[in-house]
């Protein structure tokens, strides 16, 4: 233990440093030698079946790996978490980014019509989602994976566990692949390329939409392919829908029942039953749909909007209420037709 012990000390020296100096300088860690390293190797060898010189790859790129605390601190404060609903969506739905969504469309059409033809996915909803996730690709994290899959996976106090299997998934991807494991860069959480994908929905659900031999998540053809992918096969309880609306605003009759739940993680109803409780939508649906009520808490009030199974296949790709609300309206904006059309 005494290594994770020097780890988690260099790593509180290094977050303070960057703290005050206003930095984030990284710190040298040599995670191979870390407590939980030969559960890696394990893995790996029975799991994968790496063989000794793919461990030995495996074992240079830990030693070369940086602890990088202030990754920790930024998933643990992410903006989902922190920040208001209307301060939250000022980030997202934008002028300037329903603009560029917009040129991104236009560039990309091809693509996105055949990822419509072949998955059901709507073009403003892939657009938008690379809109939320790198401004189309145009911010895809500084981080090494490395380094931010290794510091969240042996130093996260909470979510380690989690981390740690994506540490493992990012080596399998990078021997699949052919990749360096020492030169991927993404997020603080060590999601990567312009749709933000974890390494093991990299393996299981990036395509390689382009037909070039490779599934590359910084190639917007592939990134376009891969998220229709995973909206379409993620979780088939929460799979997209051809064809049907992701929300629908809505209004209230009377006071909600105590016990209704709001702003659930899936469907915890039928429209049938909500409307019922007093929960009146825009458009007339079957009452049948699975959906589940939305309460956004603005400064003018609470707003409320019935969400629709696709709605649910968005909070497949990041569980939070927020984000899937921004990649709703922001697809919603890039869906009108430009002034002149």
């Amino acid at each position: 233990m005494r290594a994770c012990a020097r780890v988690g000390q260099i790593g509180m020296l290094a977050f303070a440093a960057a703290i005050l100096s206003g930095t984030a300088t990284p710190v040298a860690a040599d995670y191979s030698g870390n407590a939980r390293a030969p559960l890696l190797y394990a893995n790996l060898r029975t799991q994968y079946g790496f063989s000794e010189p793919e461990l030995a790859n495996v074992q240079n790129a830990l030693q070369q790996a940086q602890t990088l605390p202030q990754l920790i601190s930024a998933e643990q404060n992410n903006k989902e978490k922190t920040l208001a609903w209307d301060d939250y969506v000022r980030i997202h739905v934008t002028p300037a980014n329903i603009a560029a969504g917009r040129r991104f469309m236009r560039e990309q059409h091809d693509w996105l019509a055949r990822a419509e033809l072949q998955y059901g996915v709507a073009p403003a909803v892939i657009a938008a989602l690379l809109g939320v996730e790198t401004k189309y690709g145009a911010f895809t994290g500084r981080a090494r994976v490395l380094d931010a899959l290794a510091t969240q996976g042996f130093d996260h106090p909470t979510r380690s566990a989690f981390f740690f299997d994506e540490l493992t998934q990012f080596f399998v991807l990078c021997r699949d692949q052919d990749l360096d494991a020492t030169q991927p860069r993404g997020s603080y959480a060590g999601a990567m390329g312009d749709a933000q994908f974890m390494p093991s929905n990299y393996r299981r659900l990036a395509v390689d939409f382009d037909g070039d031999g490779r599934r590359d998540l910084w190639s917007a053809p592939d990134a376009i392919g891969s998220i229709a992918n995973y909206l379409s096969h993620y979780d088939a309880t929460r799979s997209w829908q051809r064809g049907q609306p992701l929300l629908v605003s809505a209004t209230l009759g009377r006071s909600l029942p105590a016990d209704l739940e709001r702003n659930t993680k899936r469907a915890a109803y039928r429209l049938a039953t909500l409307r019922s409780a007093g929960v009146q939508g825009a458009l007339s649906l079957p009452g049948d749909l699975p959906a589940g009520l939305i309460q956004l808490d603005r400064s003018t009030g609470p707003e409320y909007w019935l969400a629709l199974p696709n709605f649910y296949a968005v909070m497949s790709y990041n569980p939070r209420v927020f984000y899937a609300m921004a990649v709703s309206q922001l697809a919603a904006a890039l869906a009108q037709p430009e002034a002149g059309e």
